[in-house]
């Protein structure tokens, strides 16, 4: 009787490949991207998981109202939480500051309950209707991991003290800055501690610049040059571990820079006050009384994919 031939075939599993381990605060997500938490859970959750590894993110400011402050306080406090290092630079005197108003986290690693009160959720939260088609396995799947990726932040409540003094800060003020290859210079220096290789990836970094054409910035009727600074910076940031995230204020730029900036941006957020007392959107909107603004999403970052 003739023995059974083997089939052998010339493609093979490679199950000696392990996959890379990432410090805190990173998820994998699909086709090889890594994310980072924006500090905003329901956020990250329309994002497809957060803002990934090498991205350019830009936040249209509202002139009636400082939301964008709000995007930013999370962003940078999600980062001193989970131990990254973070490059702040802002339009003021002293931006070093403008740490002591970033929120602390709503609850601490050891207090984790699997019953909470919505009422008691402090924390800012996206004005969206669909968190009904979120599963509760996800939901309690994000909870439990909240402290090794994001967390909820209690805004009336400062981020302790500790987190913002370690040497893993570094603050800019544009006031010191007389042009633009200052302040590329630093983000250059800051990046560089990110490269990005085929390995594990240990830390990462965040880069927020605040209100970056303000009239304070010496620099604010030069828009070649700072199309240009946000070029290079867009550059730097995709061959780095690292996210940069870029709050400005629409109305100050003649409409064709305000399209390029936009192009620029891999992720492309706006924020938008709610009027008071609306009628229409009180009976449109749940919970429109506990509203203080509109979020929207006009371009979500498309990296690793063959869609421009």
């Amino acid at each position: 009787m003739a023995a059974a031939k083997t089939r052998t075939s010339t493609f093979s599993r490679n199950l000696s490949t392990a996959a890379p381990s990432h410090g805190p605060g990173l998820k994998c997500g699909p086709n090889g991207t890594v994310f980072l938490s924006s500090g905003i859970p329901d956020l990250d959750k329309i994002l497809g998981g957060g803002f990934p590894l090498g991205s350019l993110v830009m936040v249209m400011e509202d002139a009636e109202a400082p939301h964008h402050m709000l995007l930013l306080r999370n962003f940078m406090a999600q980062g001193l939480v989970l131990g990254q290092h973070l490059l702040y630079s802002s339009p003021a005197r002293d931006p070093r500051g403008f740490l002591g108003t970033l929120p602390s986290p709503a609850a601490s690693k050891d207090d984790k309950s699997r019953e909470r009160d919505p009422d008691q959720e402090k924390g800012l939260r996206i004005a969206w209707q669909y968190k009904k088609y979120f599963g509760e396995n996800q939901l309690d799947g994000q909870r439990d991991g909240k402290h090794e990726y994001s967390n909820e932040f209690d805004l009336r409540k400062p981020l302790e003290r500790h987190f913002i003094n370690g040497p893993r800060i570094d603050c800019v003020s544009i006031q010191d800055c007389p042009d633009l290859s200052t302040l590329r210079d630093r983000c250059a220096t800051f990046l560089s501690q990110f490269p990005r290789n085929d390995g594990s990836i240990s830390c990462a970094g965040r880069i927020a610049i605040q209100s970056f054409c303000a009239p304070q910035r010496a620099y604010s009727n030069m828009e070649w040059d700072m199309l240009s600074f946000i070029r290079s910076l867009k550059s730097m940031v995709r061959s780095s571990n690292s996210v940069a995230i870029i709050t400005f204020p629409p109305s100050l730029l003649s409409p064709s820079f305000c399209k390029r900036w936009q192009h620029m941006a891999d992720t492309l957020l706006s924020v938008k006050a709610i009027q008071d007392e609306d009628k229409e959107l009180a009976q449109l909107l749940t919970g429109y009384q506990d509203m203080v603004g509109f979020l929207n999403v006009h371009k979500v970052a498309r990296i690793n994919t063959q869609v421009y």
